[in-house]
């Protein structure tokens, strides 16, 4: 990433001004907030807010650079409130290496840390300017965001596999938050329609680009990899775009059978792997991640060549260079 040096992205006083926010007088709570910063992540959300941000010409030391940090750790607050919530659902034993916080503390610690969190970042946005137009964005999300989530059960349930509800549900699990992080900035900066739509195309994209590539590497990698046991998503019921692509091919009605039953029979993982390499539905895939980035990195033709848009490309380009 050429420049990026010169760039202000997610650092210690980052990671300071997140720990400020998240303190209360309450230790588990505090010890929640703890671990999630000790925990770290890649920061994606957060770095989106700052290099876009940045992009329009906001930087540090100008007035209202604190506005910009403020913002980014509020998309960081809706994340993470989103995975202390998921953890539950999934019923998931760690997160980012960690025992889950609802393992550690109960469920009704885990669920009232992520409210918390939803109230932090709601106080930190009435004090912004464009206060009431980023509340409206972080709520829109924020139903965006469950609804994603419920839908996906929804589908499971009903066997209602389609690709239309795939889509709805990578972005609201992925894509909806990236593209708030990516364009929530120019509601804070008074940018004007044009540069606010694009960077809400280069989040969506990017977001849609992101999820589809990890639920490729769910089917079409290797443990070693991935760290997990592939096949998750069809153990779950879950049709990600490989599996719709066998839904609408010759060997549909195996490919059903395989996600009706949850790949509860020994091989059905193996065998749906098979499908989709001898098909070309992994290569397909792979084809549909490149041309989501590249809709993301065209998205920012609307903005001066620089650093930061270099870097908001450089993002897109690894998932292209991912699904190679």
């Amino acid at each position: 990433m050429t420049g990026v040096v010169a760039l202000s992205t997610p650092d210690l006083a980052f990671e300071g001004r997140l720990r400020e926010v998240l303190r209360s007088r309450v230790e588990f709570i505090e010890l929640i907030g703890e671990d999630l910063i000790a925990a770290g992540g890649k920061r994606t959300r957060p770095l989106l807010t700052f290099l876009t941000a940045q992009l329009l010409g906001a930087g540090p030391g100008q007035p209202g650079w604190a506005d910009v940090v403020d913002l980014a750790v509020c998309v960081e607050l809706l994340h993470s409130a989103s995975l202390l919530h998921d953890d539950l659902i999934d019923d998931a034993d760690t997160r980012r290496g960690q025992q889950a916080a609802f393992r550690r503390f109960g469920n009704v610690v885990s669920v009232m840390s992520g409210d918390f969190m939803l109230a932090r970042l709601l106080t930190l946005l009435s004090g912004m300017s464009g206060g009431a137009a980023l509340t409206r964005a972080f709520g829109e999300t924020a139903s965006v965001v469950c609804e994603g989530e419920v839908l996906q059960f929804q589908v499971a349930a009903y066997q209602d596999y389609a690709l239309d509800h795939y889509l709805n549900v990578i972005h609201g699990k992925t894509a909806a938050l990236t593209e708030l992080a990516a364009s929530a900035p120019a509601t804070l900066l008074g940018a004007g329609a044009a540069q606010r739509d694009a960077l809400q195309v280069f989040g969506r994209e990017y977001g849609l680009a992101f999820q589809m590539q990890d639920d490729l590497l769910d089917l079409a990698g290797e443990e070693a990899v991935i760290g997990k046991p592939v096949g998750g998503d069809l153990r779950e019921g879950k049709a990600t775009y490989p599996s719709l692509l066998l839904l609408q091919g010759p060997h549909a009605a195996e490919a059903r059978a395989i996600l009706e039953r949850r790949a509860g029979q020994a091989g059905d993982v193996e065998r749906m792997r098979a499908l989709a390499a001898q098909t070309g539905a992994f290569e397909a895939t792979r084809q549909e991640i490149r041309r989501r980035a590249g809709l993301a990195v065209a998205a920012l033709e609307h903005f001066a060549p620089g650093e930061a848009r270099g870097a908001l490309e450089d993002l897109a380009a690894r998932e292209i260079e991912r699904a190679s």
